[in-house]
């Protein structure tokens, strides 16, 4: 079963939490403020109540009519506050209502064993704290919002720097060795932004030095290969005629073309290789090399487009290609070129799971289907020479009758090269197109 994730960028996450706990704390204070009041307010009114009850006492003992409100011997008297009364003690008491307002008695006892009362609404106080609870609510919003409003920035300028991290890292990632993250995060306020930026830095650069290592040292070998490599081609051709010399020269010539391909494996690693862009047309051009490179080849042009690109190393992207179709599959291998997309197809098992899922690899040619011979280095030396031309190149399998969960169900393995509409400049970066 799936399970469902919600994705949100951290500026919402910090903002989300800081109003979660600006509305929890100001819940909490109102809550506590407004019971506070309402005691108070209680206890203030309770006073008063006693105060009149007791001044009324005064002239009702004088023999003066209790004013209104007063009432002697109230049947509607808590009986709590009249045994208190009749006990010879003053007292108040506040009697609650299901509905409306509560009321605050307050009752003294007289000379002559009568009970003097007298009760009243909490109505001026009620008024009061609902002007109270109006301002809590107002002032609870606007601290939530302004909790809200920090937390948009402070998440904002976190949110910034990690996409500027991220982007920078990508560069990196894609073979630029001038960028540095530290420097593209920047910013005054230090955090444990800039620690992961640091961190990626030098994870870059070390993996930049091994493998600079690493390409130097491939070079130097293929270099060191490339002089005697020559002389035994050179050799070979001197041998008698025979199958010994066939095989000898045959061996020799399959040498030179590995060292080459190493010294271009080794090339394109080094980012150094820049495109020399020409217009052409790439339905036109595609037709004319296949017919010369795999004549049994189909080519179908669906649309026709001009591109700007690097014929030499366009070509040398369809060789490889078609090498590989006609190596490892099936015929017949079908091109088909539409726009700026070029698709060449062959019917064979389908490319290898690795290869689909981590990309092509130097020396490594995938499964026995596909594999058995060569040295992995063609879809290598096509996949850098697109990275040159800012292309991308990308691999599946033609699924068969059976799916392609099966082994050997796939229909065939289609390789696909998508041109860009903007080709990179001599510098290898892409120009950068203005909005008018």
């Amino acid at each position: 079963m799936k399970r469902f994730t919600l994705r949100t960028g951290i500026r919402w996450k910090i903002t989300i939490a800081i109003a979660a706990v600006g509305a929890l704390i100001t819940l909490a204070l109102s809550l506590v403020v407004h019971s506070a009041a309402r005691v108070s307010m209680l206890e203030s009114a309770r006073e008063t109540q006693l105060d009149r009850v007791q001044y009324i006492s005064r002239n009702a003992e004088a023999g003066r009519k209790p004013p209104m409100g007063a009432k002697l011997n109230d049947p509607e008297l808590p009986q709590e506050l009249r045994d208190k009364a009749r006990s010879g003690r003053r007292g108040t008491y506040v009697q609650e209502k299901p509905r409306g307002l509560p009321e605050v008695w307050a009752a003294v006892p007289l000379g002559n064993g009568q009970v003097l009362s007298l009760h009243s609404q909490f109505r001026e106080s009620a008024n009061m704290m609902r002007d109270l609870d109006r301002a809590l609510a107002i002032g609870s919003l606007a601290v939530v919002i302004g909790g809200s409003a920090l937390g948009v920035l402070i998440g904002g300028q976190i949110s910034r720097r990690l996409r500027q991290a991220a982007a920078a890292a990508g560069k990196v990632a894609l073979g630029d060795p001038d960028v540095r993250v530290r420097d593209a995060v920047g910013g005054v306020v230090r955090d444990e932004t800039d620690d992961l930026a640091r961190a990626v830095d030098a994870m870059a650069d070390a993996l930049q030095q091994r493998l600079e290592a690493e390409r130097r040292v491939t070079a130097d070998i293929a270099h060191e290969l490339r002089t005697p490599v020559t002389g035994l081609l050179t050799a070979a051709e001197l041998l008698p005629p025979g199958r010994p010399t066939e095989l000898v020269r045959d061996r020799a010539q399959a040498m030179r073309v590995l060292v080459e391909d190493v010294l271009e494996v080794a090339r394109l690693d080094s980012a150094s290789e820049r495109a020399e862009l020409q217009d052409v047309a790439l339905g036109e051009f595609v037709a004319r090399r296949v017919s010369a490179l795999m004549p049994e080849a189909s080519v179908r042009i669906v649309a026709d487009e001009i591109v700007s690109t690097d014929p030499r190393r366009l070509e040398r992207i369809l060789g490889n290609l078609l090498a590989n179709a006609g190596r490892y599959g099936k015929p017949p291998v079908q091109v088909d070129v539409e726009g700026r997309v070029v698709r060449v197809r062959d019917h064979g098992p389908g490319f290898p799971e690795a290869l689909l899922r981590e990309g092509p690899s130097r020396f490594r040619t995938g499964s026995t289907d596909r594999a058995g011979v060569g040295h992995g280095l063609g879809l290598t030396i096509a996949e850098g020479q697109a990275r040159v031309l800012g292309a991308r190149l990308t691999f599946r399998n033609v699924a068969g009758p059976g799916g392609t969960d099966r082994e050997g169900a796939a229909a065939g393995a289609v390789a696909v090269l998508w041109l860009p509409e903007h080709a990179p400049t001599t510098t290898g970066s892409f120009p950068v197109i203005g909005v008018p």
